[in-house]
């Protein structure tokens, strides 16, 4: 009869414990970033590649950075989109602000536009930081996330409208395809597509299994613009 009181009080004990921590947790605000001006989101949207469209990404930038402290900022998701449907072609580069762009550790990951789409920026894999401030995972974790989305090509610029490169431009979440970037490599060689941040291959589809199945999980790259 003892053992099973003693049983039955370690059995509620326990349970105390982790209700206790889970309040603890839930209590405990997110690490604070304010002065961030670059990052890449922590998650996905909730349907893929499909944000509903540029505004959809910009608020999913803009709801994580104002969590980590960064919201007196205005934030701008890096994506292009193409001239298809009658929409009018958007180049990521020009959306993105003047820079610098500082990550959440304090690196200076580009000191502006041209130099962010040269072989000097610093997206690497210990500066592919989250909102967070956790690393994302790189091709050598066996969950790898290292594709980011940016419907983009190496310079920035949109890709022409034969080819779905966007996802119908961040609306789609089945079929079609998007640019990716590899998150965890540096600056940009012609004879190496994998060394592109930016542009490296289209993903299979754009629902969040092809995605993931591709190498990522839809994440995007996020800017501070002013």
């Amino acid at each position: 009869m003892q053992r099973s009181i003693r049983t039955i009080g370690f059995a509620l004990a326990a349970i105390t414990l982790g209700a206790v921590s889970a309040e603890l947790r839930a209590q405990t605000p997110p690490p604070q970033f304010p002065n961030m001006t670059f990052f890449v989101t922590s998650t996905g949207g909730p349907a893929g590649a499909n944000y509903g469209g540029l505004e959809g990404a910009d608020k999913h930038c803009q709801t994580l950075a104002t969590k980590a402290g960064a919201s007196a900022k205005t934030w701008r998701a890096y994506l292009s989109t193409q001239t298809v449907g009658g929409a009018t072609a958007v180049n990521a580069k020009d959306r993105i602000g003047k820079g610098p762009w500082i990550d959440p550790k304090g690196v200076q990951i580009a000191a502006s536009v041209a130099d962010l789409h040269s072989p000097n920026n610093k997206i690497a894999p210990d500066t592919l930081v989250a909102d967070t401030g956790r690393l994302i995972p790189s091709r050598l974790y066996t969950v790898n996330q290292h594709d980011i989305l940016t419907g983009s090509r190496a310079d920035g610029t949109a890709f022409p409208p034969d080819k779905d490169m966007t996802c119908g431009n961040w609306t789609k979440s089945g079929e079609g395809s998007a640019m990716v970037g590899h998150g965890d490599r540096m600056g940009l060689r012609d004879d190496d597509a994998s060394k592109s941040w930016n542009m490296s291959h289209p993903s299979r589809s754009c629902d969040a299994a092809g995605l993931v199945s591709t190498g990522g999980a839809g994440l995007l790259y996020c800017f501070a613009a002013d």
